[in-house]
């Protein structure tokens, strides 16, 4: 079955919310650990970036999914693996 645009979108917002939520979360502990000095509006600047390319970047997989690509990367996955379709 495939996904609506609007799905797909919302789809990939709730996931990347879930990994702003837990990157943002890290952020302290990474700054700690590179011996970087933290502030709470670099790593929400930093986060929210990321989190940008995050929502572009599955939005776009999605979609090149749904649009009927998934039997070419299906032929591509079988050529790696040595498997007959």
């Amino acid at each position: 079955m495939q996904q609506t645009r609007l799905e797909s979108l919302i789809e990939v917002c709730l996931g990347t919310a879930i990994g702003f939520t837990i990157s943002y979360s890290a952020g302290p502990l990474m700054y700690a650990y590179l011996d970087i000095p933290y502030s709470h509006t670099s790593n929400f600047v930093i986060t929210c970036g990321f989190t940008v390319l995050s929502i572009a970047r599955g939005y776009l997989v999605r979609r090149f999914f749904n649009n009927g690509l998934h039997a070419l990367a299906k032929k591509i996955a079988n050529r790696l693996t040595g498997e007959i379709s």
